[in-house]
């Protein structure tokens, strides 16, 4: 007896079932994960391991993107090679100590940073500032004609460093506009004509504070625009500087450690901008690798998280850390230890509450509560994963007045000018003194 044939519609029926099935499964699934995004789960917690980001959206878009880390080759970092400056007290801040007119101020900021916890005050020694008028004047006769001791500021801050217990890295750098002919026409930050003046300025420095000071950073950010001047940037330039005034150093005490000028993270190629990564091996290929003991880098995590692990080498987050190692390990450099000469989030307010800042996005946007809770998971995250990250330094402690709250750089602080903690003060402490260096 010959069997009748379902109908088209019965078929299309019973095939439907278990696609019918299916997407209720699946909108189950997603509802579910909804639900777990917005109340900030398992999922979710899962999803900021990964991405660094908080808003749900922005977790899946970032999962997708770091997915794509198992396209590419990843970086090589050589954890089993712990280098002996990374194996240093992680604590550091940014100081603008030369600001405060009144000694008194130094002493309370400096005071507040030792009662929070930190150990190592990243602080310039602006040259402009110091060697004032011409080649080895030491005297500042800008407000008065009779001069007063230019490095009368600096020997205060170099005795406060010592009275609270803590270690300074001196930046060198802003060199006056005597060391140019053509004076700040080629930029307020542009290299001198000759690099000896800037050789000769750093030693006199570190004999000035021999014993006391015994770290270096040879200028700053000199990858990009205005750090170089009004020129393009120039690695092998820097190169040359770095290496002499390496070499000067050393002579004047060979204890002193030398910090490179911290490289800013950036993917630009303009000529005024150079990728960071490019502009390092540029920097091995001009035989940089042997004058310096720690290489400087930024540390910002911009506009995601401290626990985001996409590593894309044209996206900058705060891991980027990895890629320079990697160019380290593969200039047989995996000894030398890496320094963040400036980390942090940016809690610039919204236009609602300031509308005259400019640049507002440029370095990314958080929440002052945001911020208090990132920067201790920063310390935390590179204690645990990056054996050869040493010093972390906080960017920034104060400044003396409220200048520049029209720029968004401005929003770094930890503290107010009239010396107001923010909540990321009190999330430091408590975490350094849950955490205290061995």
């Amino acid at each position: 007896m010959q069997k009748t044939k379902p109908s088209l519609a019965t078929r299309l029926r019973r095939r439907g079932r278990p696609l019918l099935a299916g997407l209720a499964v699946g909108a189950l699934l997603l509802a579910a994960l909804a639900a777990d995004l917005a109340a900030h789960g398992l999922a979710w917690r899962a999803l900021w391991n990964l991405t660094g980001e908080e808003a749900p959206i922005a977790q899946v878009r970032g999962f997708v993107e770091w997915l794509g880390n198992f396209t590419r080759r990843l970086p090589e970092t050589r954890p089993d090679i712990v280098p002996a400056l990374a194996q240093v007290n992680p604590y550091g801040i940014n100081t603008f100590l030369q600001q405060e007119v009144e000694p008194e101020k130094r002493e309370r900021q400096v005071r507040m940073i030792a009662e929070a916890g930190f150990h190592w005050l990243r602080q310039e020694f602006p040259w402009e500032d110091i060697e004032i008028h011409g080649r080895g004047d030491f005297v500042d006769r800008r407000n008065d004609p009779n001069g007063v001791d230019a490095w009368a500021k600096y020997d205060h801050i170099v005795d406060l460093a010592e009275q609270y217990g803590l270690e300074l890295q001196v930046r060198l750098s802003n060199p006056p506009a005597w060391s140019r002919a053509a004076g700040d026409a080629q930029g307020h930050f542009a290299p001198p004509d000759d690099v000896q003046d800037y050789v000769n300025f750093a030693v006199a420095v570190a004999e000035r504070y021999r014993g006391r000071v015994h770290h270096y950073q040879i200028w700053n950010e000199p990858n990009i625009y205005p750090e170089w001047g009004e020129q393009t940037v120039d690695p092998e330039a820097y190169t040359d500087l770095l290496c002499r005034t390496y070499r000067a150093l050393k002579a004047v005490d060979p204890s002193i450690v030398v910090i490179s000028g911290a490289l800013a993270p950036t993917v630009s190629l303009d000529g005024r901008d150079m990728s960071d990564l490019i502009f390092l091996q540029r920097m091995y290929d001009a035989g940089a690798g042997a004058c310096f003991d720690v290489l400087s880098v930024q540390g910002y995590g911009l506009f995601s998280g401290p626990t985001d692990r996409r590593l894309r080498p044209f996206t900058i987050n705060y891991a980027r850390n990895l890629w320079i190692r990697d160019i380290m390990v593969h200039n047989g450099d995996a000894d030398t230890a890496i320094w963040l000469s400036e980390m942090n989030w940016n809690p610039v307010p919204g236009p609602e509450a300031a509308p005259d800042i400019a640049n507002r996005y440029n370095y990314g946007q958080v929440t002052p509560e945001q911020q208090a809770r990132w920067v201790p998971l920063a310390y935390r995250r590179a204690a645990e994963e990056w054996p050869w990250v040493g010093v972390i330094n906080f960017w920034f402690f104060k400044r003396a007045s409220t200048e520049g709250q029209d720029q968004s750089w401005y929003y770094f602080r930890m503290v107010e000018p009239d010396f107001t903690p923010l909540p990321v003060y009190d999330a430091m402490r408590d975490y350094i003194a849950e955490h205290p260096y061995p």
